[in-house]
């Protein structure tokens, strides 16, 4: 086993673990730094934070956490794509969440986790000692407030997705699921209306998280390519030429109001 310094305590990792500790990154100079749980956090409170934390990085298609396992650390996703799923008694898997970067995994006061999180793209996660970081949200109001924040914003994605599951066609699955991309991914590559980005899941994993066929998540998105909203240099690599009309495509009101 491979010992990594983690503050002032030891944390074990399987040797096959990548660990990365760049020693020169600051918390002010992360790149989630204003959308963390960390984002309310004074500098003394980043100070403390610094000198907690230690970063893992997982390739893709590496299991991050297994359900039910001891919850040894807390994490914020600084880079790449995560999936949350669980599993059933006779094997059948379903994706039932995204990881993205900012989003956090784990909750002080739990002490295992709940879902399988797996590695979908190469992922780097800020990582805090489990009971370090339990001390620090009692003494830290700031952390807590962001953390309350957090799992509010959890709770309202959880609705929304429900209404996906429950209501939409299949091609406004697939657009929700784009504009949700476009939206979290914060890209700097963006020209007027154009977004840049890459699809973090695979079309049959896509198909798993929206409930829907591998065929049919391929359709939908070759229809979006050939009506203009979408242009794909690669399986993976896309730009959404209309966010408006790809917003029109969700069957969601843009107003707010309800839809007649």
């Amino acid at each position: 086993m491979l010992m990594v310094r983690y503050g002032n305590e030891n944390l074990d990792t399987d040797q096959s673990m990548n660990i990365l500790r760049d020693e020169n990154m600051q918390c002010s100079k992360c790149p989630i730094r204003h959308r963390a749980v960390c984002a309310k956090c004074d500098d003394d409170e980043l100070a403390v934070l610094n000198s907690i934390k230690v970063y893992r990085t997982f390739k893709a298609g590496d299991p991050i956490m297994w359900r039910g396992e001891p919850l040894e650390y807390l994490a914020s996703v600084v880079a790449g794509v995560a999936s949350l799923s669980k599993t059933l008694e006779d094997g059948r898997t379903q994706m039932v969440g995204l990881l993205l970067p900012s989003d956090f995994i784990g909750r002080p006061g739990r002490a295992q986790i709940e879902f399988d999180v797996t590695a979908t793209t190469d992922v780097t996660l800020c990582c805090f000692k489990h009971q370090q970081f339990e001390r620090l949200v009692d003494d830290t109001p700031h952390l807590s407030q962001r953390l309350m924040e957090l799992a509010l914003d959890e709770l309202d994605a959880a609705r929304d997705w429900m209404l996906l599951l429950g209501r939409k066609t299949a091609r406004e699955k697939i657009a929700t699921f784009v504009e949700m991309l476009v939206i979290r991914s914060r890209s700097e590559d963006v020209e007027g209306n154009r977004h840049s980005l890459a699809l973090p899941l695979t079309r049959d994993q896509i198909a798993n998280y929206l409930g829907l066929t591998l065929e049919t998540v391929s359709r939908q998105l070759n229809a979006l390519k050939k009506e203009g909203v979408l242009m794909f240099s690669d399986r993976r690599q896309f730009t959404v030429l209309d966010l408006a009309r790809l917003h029109d495509e969700t069957g969601d009101d843009a107003d707010g109001g309800m839809i007649f």
